[in-house]
């Protein structure tokens, strides 16, 4: 789920509170309680709602899990970003603005710059640097970022690439990268509105794919974001379709063949995404194979929502009643902004749904 940004001014005793509300929540037994905890307290990561209630759960895993929400690794660091802030603690304002160390953030300008002799010259000045990374925190990826994945603009820094940002790329490229950092620039450049907008985004994964860099590793990260472009763009480079990809794309058949051999996370997730964009006969095979719709969503699947939510929200009727009809709770509040699906399909302008919902929720 996205951490929940820290304002420009975060009080460490409002942050001690919510550890403490979150202590209660837990031990109430709050379902969304539980699906922080799970996504955010790295012990607790695959653990059901009644194992987590079940375990001891102290302040300091109730802190620990507080800072991880707000994209930082541990509560001492969210402590001394708020008591010690550095150059790299401001969170407002572009990542290239944050880099301190001053040879890493001339080669990002460069990038930007689309300064393709100064990048070599660069490089080589510097051996080695195409290799480094720079630590971002406070949000929930582009944390440890290498110079590789600067080319993407994602996140959103500038709101443009240059035109000839692929022949920038293929300069670090060049100088020899590590196959995580191929594989995350590619994640990147595929989710990325910018080098979509940019008409980019195909030859940056055809360029990154070339160079070793693995489609399967994007794919579904493309297909939850929807950009569809990039997804077909991976499948033409051997990206292979699975249950969650095919539940995204509606592919219905593809879908039937690969449900019965599929596990349970892969189910989960193809859930959420079928849900999500209104495939209701995928939805459908999926609860009639026993899939609980009550489930938050899984990490990388919108995990803050239900699959009634996404649907709500993007007007999907046909899968909101099937959904309801099927048992899902309409009460369930997403995780971050404490909405009901109802809620949801009110803020998404879907009145015919909102009234629908409130309506079955006024029976029970």
């Amino acid at each position: 789920m996205p951490v929940r940004v820290l304002p420009q001014n975060p009080s460490l005793e409002h942050l001690k509170y919510q550890a403490k509300d979150l202590m209660k929540d837990c031990k109430a037994r709050d379902p969304g309680a539980a699906q922080r905890i799970r996504e955010f307290h790295p012990r607790f990561g695959r653990a059901t709602d009644a194992k987590i209630f079940d375990a001891p759960f102290r302040l300091s895993d109730a802190q620990l899990t507080i800072a991880r929400e707000a994209g930082f690794p541990s509560w001492a660091r969210l402590k001394r970003h708020i008591e010690k802030p550095t150059l790299a603690d401001r969170l407002q304002v572009p990542h290239h603005q944050r880099i301190e160390d001053s040879v890493f953030r001339r080669a990002v300008d460069l990038i930007d710059a689309g300064d393709v002799p100064g990048l070599l010259a660069h490089l080589k000045e510097h051996p080695g640097l195409q290799r480094q990374h720079v630590v971002f925190e406070g949000g929930n990826y582009f944390r440890n970022p290498s110079l590789l994945e600067f080319i993407a603009e994602n996140p959103i820094r500038r709101g443009k690439l240059r035109a000839n940002i692929v022949e920038v790329a293929a300069v670090i490229l060049d100088a020899g990268v590590d196959q995580p950092a191929l594989n995350e620039t590619l994640v990147l450049a595929a989710t990325g509105s910018v080098p979509r907008e940019c008409g980019v985004q195909p030859a940056l994964i055809e360029l990154l794919c070339d160079r070793g860099a693995d489609p399967n590793s994007a794919l579904r990260a493309a297909a939850v974001l929807e950009e569809l472009e990039a997804v077909q763009a991976l499948i033409r480079r051997g990206a292979q379709i699975d249950l969650p990809v095919a539940a995204a794309r509606g592919r219905v058949e593809e879908f039937q063949r690969l449900l019965p051999n599929a596990g349970n996370d892969d189910r989960h997730l193809a859930l959420a995404l079928a849900a999500q964009f209104g495939h209701a006969e995928i939805v459908r095979m999926l609860l009639d194979a026993g899939e609980d719709p009550d489930l938050y969503n899984p990490v990388g699947g919108h995990s803050h929502s239900t699959p009634l939510h996404q649907a709500a929200l993007a007007g999907h009727f046909e899968v909101v009643k099937l959904l309801a009809q099927r048992g899902a709770r309409l009460d369930l509040k997403d995780v971050l902004w404490r909405g009901t699906p109802a809620d949801w399909a009110a803020y998404g302008g879907h009145q015919d749904i909102e009234a629908y919902l409130r309506a079955e929720q006024a029976k029970k």
